[in-house]
């Protein structure tokens, strides 16, 4: 754990926003490549209309959590200065360019596009995730991003 962490500019109480909004659409997105593999073996529309969804929450919820992401980027100098936090902003917008370039091609016609550039699509956005995610967990345990060091070390903090 880093001497002194790093406060969020985006909190609530204290509390960082970004990691609270991203779950939904983390979850989403991973979710889209279970239902691509279900449509690709059943055939059934049901979950080429799910896909179409969760490809909306995860590309939507995505562009919120980051936009709260990216006002901490940059505007709290010292997570500025981590080429962690640049690397994981980075990974962050591929994803979200990925994620709505899927939800387009699933808009019209729900059941298209999925096989193989959906499904191929998915699977390159839950690769990307699952890096952005190491990233933004060394953010959190190594370099103490919106960490507060009393409350972890389980001390009292006087408001």
């Amino acid at each position: 754990m880093p001497a002194q962490p790093i406060g969020s500019r985006m909190a609530v109480f204290g509390h960082p926003i970004h990691p609270v909004l991203i779950h939904f659409p983390v979850a989403a997105l991973i979710g889209l490549v279970g239902s691509d593999i279900g449509y690709w073996l059943t055939g059934d529309f049901f979950w080429a209309r799910l896909g179409l969804w969760l490809a909306g929450v995860g590309a939507v919820g995505g562009w919120i959590s980051g936009t709260v992401g990216l006002i901490d980027l940059v505007t709290v100098g010292r997570i500025r200065r981590l080429v962690t936090a640049w690397c994981h902003g980075m990974l962050a917008i591929m994803v979200l360019s990925l994620a709505s370039l899927n939800w387009l091609l699933r808009y019209g016609d729900p059941a298209a596009h999925i096989f193989p550039w959906g499904l191929y699509l998915s699977l390159l956005t839950a690769a990307l995730i699952g890096a952005a995610g190491y990233l933004g967990g060394q953010l959190v345990y190594e370099h103490g991003v919106g960490v507060d060091i009393e409350e972890a070390m389980g001390r009292d903090v006087k408001p």
